[in-house]
C-alpha cells in the first residue's frame, strides 16, 4: 500500500502543471512588488529596517552589488549584519527580473532605493509609501 501511494504521489508531482511564466514587469511598482515578494525578515528583528541602493541593466540583472544606504536595526552587530544580509539576499533571489521592453529601455544604470522592514516596523501590515522602489 505504501509503495502504491508513493508511486501515485510521484506521478502527481511529475504530471503537475508547471507554473505559468510571470508577465514581464511593466512599471516600477511591479518591480518593487517583485523584489518585496522575495523578502523575509530574520526572526527577532523587531522594528528594524534597511534601505538598499542598486542599479539594473536592461536585461534585468544588477549592476554590481546592492549598497546599504540606511540602517535601523535593533540589537547587536550580529543582528545588524543578519538583517542587512537578508535584504541583500532578497534582491539576489529575485534576479534576474524580466522587464517589458518600454521599462527596460529606460531603466539601465539608474540608481534605485528600496526599504526592507520587519513586520513589526509596519504595525498595520502596510509600510509607508517610502518602501516602494524609487529612483
Amino acid at each position: 500500500m505504501k509503495s502504491s501511494c508513493a508511486r501515485i504521489l510521484a506521478c502527481l508531482v511529475i504530471l503537475a502543471p508547471a507554473p505559468a511564466a510571470a508577465e514581464p514587469l511593466k512599471t516600477m511598482d511591479d518591480v518593487g512588488k517583485a523584489i518585496q515578494s522575495c523578502w523575509a525578515a530574520p526572526a527577532g528583528t523587531d522594528e528594524s529596517s534597511v534601505t538598499l541602493s542598486f542599479s539594473f541593466r536592461r536585461d534585468g540583472t544588477l549592476i554590481g552589488r546592492p549598497r546599504t544606504t540606511a540602517v535601523n536595526v535593533k540589537g547587536d552587530d550580529q543582528a545588524r549584519k543578519s538583517f542587512i544580509d537578508a535584504a541583500v539576499a532578497a534582491v539576489d533571489r529575485c534576479m534576474p527580473l524580466d522587464f517589458a521592453s518600454p521599462l527596460a529601455s529606460g531603466i539601465g544604470g539608474q540608481v534605485f532605493t528600496v526599504k526592507f522592514a520587519s513586520p513589526e516596523a509596519c504595525p498595520d501590515g502596510k509600510c509607508p509609501k517610502e518602501n516602494d522602489l524609487r529612483p
